[in-house]
Order: C-alpha cells, then sequence, then structure tokens
C-alpha cells in the first residue's frame, strides 16, 4: 500500500491540498477559491481528498502560505515559509531556474536564487505591498468590469498587436484609462493585452525594483495561466523562447515545496535515531473534526463593530448670490477646476458670491469635459456672464486646460482650495480634501499653509473607492449614505486597497453581515484610510473643513466624526471648492 504525504497551502484567495507517494510523485491536487472563507473550503477540500485517499495512509501533515499558520496551530502541525518552500520545490523540479515569479490573486513575489554546495538558496526576495496593482486580482476586477471571464481575457489578450499604455498602479486608475480608451474607438482585445502589459511593467519595476532577472525565469502562480500575462512578459522582459518556463504544477508549488522539506526532515530524523512522532497520522484522522470545531467557534464578526453612525448637520455657509441681476451688466469670475474623475466650472461676481457652477465627469476626455462645462454654464447663466473679467484653471489637467481656455493663471489645488475655505470661514484650521481618485490633507495657522500632504498612488479612501463598493453591493451610490446611517453595527473593513477589501465584504457576508453593516463599515474604511495614510502622524484641528465630492456622502462625514470627536464642518458647493477658490484668486489678482 502506497503511503502520502500531504501539502496544504492556503494563499489570500485559493486553498490549495497536494498528495504526494514516496517516489514524490502528485497522486491527488485540489485546486480551490477560498471565498473569504479558507477554513470550510480547507475542510471541503481534505473530505474529498479523504474520498479517494484513507486518512490512515497519511504518513504526513504540513501547511504553507499565508493563511497556513492558523490551520497548523489548529492541526498541530508544522508550517513551513512559503519562500522556502517554492524554493524548494523549483529545486526539485527545475533545478536550471534562477529567477522566480510570482503572482497569485492578492500576492506577487520575485525569487532571486543561487546555488551553494550543490543547493538551490533563495539569495533575495521581493513582495508587493497592500496593494493589488500587480496581482490576479487586478486583471479579474477589469474582466468583470469588461463582461469577460478571466478565461475570455486570457485568450482575446494574446490576439491583440498594438498594446495601448494603461496605468498599471492601481485597478480603479486602470479604469480611468479604459474609459478613455473605449471612447476613442480602441479594440477591446488590444485593450486587454494593455493590461496584461501594464500588469508586467508594474511588477517588473515596482517588485523587481532594479533587481537582475536572471534567465531562465521560471513563472507560476494563478496569473501564470493567463496566456496574454505570459506574452506581456516575454515581452518586457526580452525573453527568447523556452527562457520563461511555466511549470506543470504552478499553482501548488508552495505546498509541493512544504510537503518535500517535511519529508527530508523526517528522513533525517530517522536517520539520527529520533523516533518519529506519529503527529501527523493524528492529524489526518482527526483534521475534519478540529476544523469542524474551529469553524463553529468563529463569531459572526471578526472584531468588534464600530459605532453607529448618525446624520451630521451641515453647518456650512451659503456663499451663493441672490439671482436678481436685471440687466445683466455684471462683472464676473470664472474658476475651472480639472480633475481625473470630475471637471467643475464656477462663475463669481464681484463680491466673491456665486453666480452658478456646473460639475460634470471627466471621462477621460478633460478638453470635452471642459466644453460641455462652459456651454452648460452660459445655459444657466447667459445675462450674468457677458462682462468676463478673469478666468483661472486648477486641478490636475490645469496645464493643457488653462492654455485651452487663455486662462489668466493657473495655480495647484492646495492654494485654491485653501483660499475658497479661508474665505468662506477665516476659523478654519483643517482641510480635509477628497474627490474621485485624490485626497489632500491640509493644515493651517492664522489662513496660511504650515502643512500638507496628498495620497499616494492608491485610490483607497477616495470617491472612486466608494462607488467601485457600492456597485459591487448592488447599491446606487445615492443610496449609500441611508443606508449606512441604517447600521447598528458597521464592519470593520480595514483600510485597504480597492479590490483587496472585495475579500473582506465576501467574508464578513458569507459570516451573515448584513449589506447596511457592510457599507456603513465601508464608510468607516474610507475615513481610516484617510487619517492613516494621508494625515499619519501630523495634526488635525478644531476647526475641521470637508472639501470635495466625498464631503456630500453623509456616512462618510459622521465616520470622520465619530472617529476625529469633533464637529466636521462640510461648506454648501462642497464639491466646487477647488474651482471656487482658483475664481476668487483669479479675481483678486487681476485688479
Amino acid at each position: 500500500m502506497s503511503k502520502y504525504h500531504v501539502g496544504i497551502d492556503i494563499g489570500s484567495l485559493t486553498v490549495k491540498v497536494v498528495a504526494l507517494d514516496d517516489a514524490d510523485q502528485v497522486r491527488e491536487k485540489i485546486y480551490r477559491p477560498s471565498y473569504g472563507a479558507p477554513l470550510p473550503v480547507t475542510k471541503e477540500a481534505l473530505e474529498e481528498l479523504f474520498t479517494k485517499i484513507s486518512p490512515a495512509d497519511i504518513t504526513g501533515f504540513v501547511a504553507s502560505g499565508s493563511g497556513g499558520r492558523k490551520l497548523a496551530k489548529i492541526l498541530e502541525i508544522d508550517h513551513i515559509n512559503e519562500l522556502i518552500a517554492q524554493t524548494k520545490a523549483v529545486q526539485r523540479y527545475y533545478p536550471q531556474v534562477r529567477t522566480v515569479i510570482e503572482i497569485g490573486g492578492q500576492d506577487s513575489k520575485l525569487l532571486l536564487l543561487g546555488e551553494e554546495r550543490d543547493q538551490l538558496i533563495l539569495q533575495d526576495f521581493s513582495l508587493n505591498t497592500q496593494c493589488a496593482a500587480g496581482t490576479g486580482s487586478f486583471l479579474e476586477q477589469q474582466a468583470q468590469r469588461l463582461g469577460l471571464t478571466i478565461e475570455e481575457f486570457s485568450h482575446r489578450a494574446t490576439q491583440a498587436e498594438k498594446p495601448p499604455h494603461i496605468a498599471g498602479r492601481c485597478a480603479v486608475f486602470a479604469k480611468s484609462d479604459i474609459i478613455h480608451l473605449q471612447q476613442v474607438g480602441t479594440p477591446l482585445n488590444e485593450i486587454l493585452a494593455g493590461l496584461c502589459f501594464a500588469l508586467a511593467r508594474n511588477f517588473r519595476s515596482d517588485i523587481g525594483r532594479g533587481k537582475r532577472f536572471v534567465k531562465p525565469i521560471l513563472f507560476q502562480g494563478g496569473v501564470s495561466l493567463n496566456q496574454g500575462m505570459i506574452k506581456a512578459f516575454e515581452k518586457i522582459l526580452d525573453l527568447k523562447e523556452g527562457e520563461l518556463i511555466i511549470p506543470e504544477h504552478n499553482v501548488l508549488m508552495a505546498a509541493l515545496g512544504a510537503v518535500i522539506i517535511d519529508k527530508e526532515r523526517r528522513a533525517r530524523d530517522s536517520r539520527r535515531g529520533h523516533r518519529e512522532d506519529d503527529k501527523s497520522q493524528d492529524a489526518a484522522g482527526n483534521c475534519i473534526q478540529r476544523l469542524a470545531d474551529a469553524i463553529a467557534g468563529q463569531t459572526n464578526h471578526l472584531h468588534t463593530p464600530h459605532a453607529k453612525l448618525s446624520a451630521p448637520v451641515r453647518t456650512g455657509k451659503n456663499y451663493r448670490i441672490a439671482r436678481t441681476t436685471a440687466n445683466g451688466q455684471l462683472n464676473s469670475y470664472l474658476g475651472i477646476d480639472v480633475g481625473s474623475i470630475s471637471t467643475k466650472a464656477v462663475a463669481i461676481d464681484e463680491q466673491g458670491r456665486l453666480i452658478d457652477r456646473v460639475y460634470l465627469r471627466t471621462a477621460g476626455d478633460p478638453l470635452r469635459a471642459v466644453q460641455k462645462c462652459l456651454y452648460k454654464l452660459k445655459e444657466m447663466s447667459a445675462t450674468m456672464l457677458r462682462n468676463v473679467r478673469g478666468v483661472g484653471v486648477t486641478g490636475s489637467g490645469r496645464e493643457l486646460i488653462g492654455k485651452f481656455v487663455g486662462a489668466d493663471l493657473i495655480k495647484n489645488e492646495i492654494t485654491a482650495q485653501v483660499h475658497a475655505a479661508v474665505v468662506i470661514d477665516p476659523k478654519v484650521d483643517t482641510i480635509i480634501e477628497i474627490g474621485g481618485q485624490d485626497s489632500k490633507y491640509i493644515r493651517l495657522e492664522n489662513g496660511v499653509v504650515v502643512d500638507f500632504m496628498l495620497n499616494k498612488v492608491c485610490a483607497a479612501g477616495t470617491g472612486s473607492f466608494l462607488e467601485e463598493q457600492a456597485a459591487r453591493l448592488g447599491i446606487a451610490i445615492d443610496d449609500f449614505s441611508a443606508l449606512a446611517l441604517d447600521s447598528d453595527k458597521p464592519n470593520p473593513l480595514g483600510e485597504r486597497c480597492t479590490v483587496f477589501i472585495e475579500s473582506d465584504l465576501i467574508h464578513h457576508q458569507q459570516q451573515g453581515s448584513s449589506k447596511n453593516d457592510l457599507i456603513a463599515g465601508l464608510a468607516y474604511s474610507v475615513a481610516y484610510n484617510y487619517l492613516n495614510r494621508v494625515v499619519g502622524d501630523r495634526s488635525i484641528g478644531e476647526h475641521v473643513f470637508f472639501q470635495g465630492g466625498v464631503a456630500g456622502n453623509n456616512a462618510v462625514v459622521a465616520a470622520f466624526r465619530n472617529l476625529l470627536g469633533r464637529e466636521i464642518i462640510v461648506p454648501d458647493h462642497h464639491e466646487v471648492t477647488g474651482a471656487y477658490g482658483i475664481a476668487l484668486i483669479a479675481k483678486e489678482e487681476m485688479k
């Protein structure tokens, strides 16, 4: 009768189980998505395995992977670090390899191997940060947006001839590029290939960080199943045929390596006369019951829920002009704020009062968006905009649009947002500004900027983040606040990347959380992300303004108020304060 050694690798999104015989041949293998519930899925996988292999025939049981430590503790078995396990598997099956690219659902790794005493050793490595750029989740989310299965994505990406350049730094930012490419008629196959190339470039720069990729290179993990990614890496890394190796068991390498390491350890112990314990046999025989007990012991919520959100009091100052002008002989000034997601335009009078305002989606075409804004502004206030005396432009697209409209001055967003806030209320000492893909922290003393910080290349904690998750939960963003404020137990979802947080949502759903609790948890996520990643250890004053489009979300305002323990002031027309501020500056400087 054959004896078997079982390795279980639990990653961020999948569970892998492999059974090797005495000759290190793979006899059984199971690969399953964990759907945010790794222990129940592991239990199901082992139950399936035991229909083919008797627990009595298992002489070794070992765990690996980011989720394997918890399993090892439950079953009282050894846990092998996945980097060491993968190195061992490469040594056994592909000893000629010196570089390993490993990309899974939420993790990316680069392993640089060397030889020492006829053994492959791990000389250097790099891991991804808490960002989905460069992972399988990045590709899967884009495939879902485009209405494709990941298999269709893989096939169609190989049909492209001229992949366009797409941002690979963030799934949300990539969406903006995709929308623009679709608007200019780029074929879908080219867009899909562009996404593959974006991921490959991201891996080379962010994970590789200037390291040398020594050939031959082994490409493993779930993303190595994607033919478009294989083609992209071959091009980006300038590889010839045969220099990129896809292993036979490309998603099982950590589980295989863990088994081989455990078998070698047991063999050494046996040669040295150490008495071999029978924990593995015990673990195999009792694992189903132990897992069942562990699952039953889990509570509905992994952490204490956040405090209930309550609707904030809008204490902003209305600075709009009364619509009573008779003859239209009004001097006016325009302010235009061109952002990555939205474009805003306002007109003000000589006293700095708002005549009218327009807020539109940029939709990847800032020139067209500004045209629409100006046409709309003219329709709304034609008689009041005959004597335009100055135009100011701000925002990420300010240089291009400034030339396009013949602006009198161009200023950065910090300057514009501060000017608006101080004019509205001179007592303001802190500005929280969150837009579609950008967020800013600004600290003031007596109306002067003394500190500021912008978000990094991550859209977590921005308006796009909220819209993505609302769509994922099947709700309109306009309904977000009401549902969140109706929650009694907001879920603690953390502050992670917009793609990774989907795993947390799935997990809490499976634990019985209501949609309202999930939505309220997302409101807290935005506030936590901003406070921890943008503000950091900087101070927040007592007179706090919340500006930008996200300030219109009452649930997010309430989350900030609960976390900071003070009132948050949302000015009227908060979403156009950048445009308002630059219009004010234009009025003052044109004198």
